[in-house]
């Protein structure tokens, strides 16, 4: 098995709200979009973010745990510079996102901040200085 992700699908409570936030909010561009389904964006080269209705989602894979907390994952979105962090966690905000908290500079070097989508994923944004996050950044042309 080669040793990459190719999707990441998240089930979410309101299909409609969750559009409203990815596209009109943030000014994503689907590359599919079944309304009452699913919402895929390309996440990355060779990476889709899925978004499913919560009814198709657990009709396929079965019941969702649910229970108070914080889902236990998070999505990050590496980014070359500090003030791109605060610029992206401001227009999340303006675009309906939760704050969570606000970018700091972290014990190993970086500088990160956390917004919530409609259906409180969790999303860090983030500047990782170090050799790992310096892999995740597109190539300057």
């Amino acid at each position: 098995m080669d040793q990459r992700i190719s999707f990441v699908t998240l089930a979410v409570g309101d299909l409609d709200a969750t559009r409203r936030f990815y596209v009109t909010g943030l000014g994503w561009h689907p590359e599919l979009d079944v309304p009452g389904e699913v919402l895929m964006f390309r996440a990355g080269e060779r990476l889709v973010l899925s978004l499913w209705d919560r009814a198709h989602f657990e009709a396929e894979v079965g019941p969702l745990m649910s229970g108070p907390g914080v889902a236990p994952i998070t999505i990050a979105h590496n980014l070359p510079t500090r003030e791109d962090v605060d610029a992206v966690l401001a227009s999340a905000e303006a675009a309906g996102a939760r704050h969570v908290q606000s970018a700091v500079e972290r014990d190993w070097g970086g500088y990160t901040g956390y917004f919530a989508d409609p259906d409180g994923y969790r999303w860090e944004i983030a500047f990782n200085p170090g050799d790992i996050g310096q892999l995740v950044l597109p190539a300057v042309d």
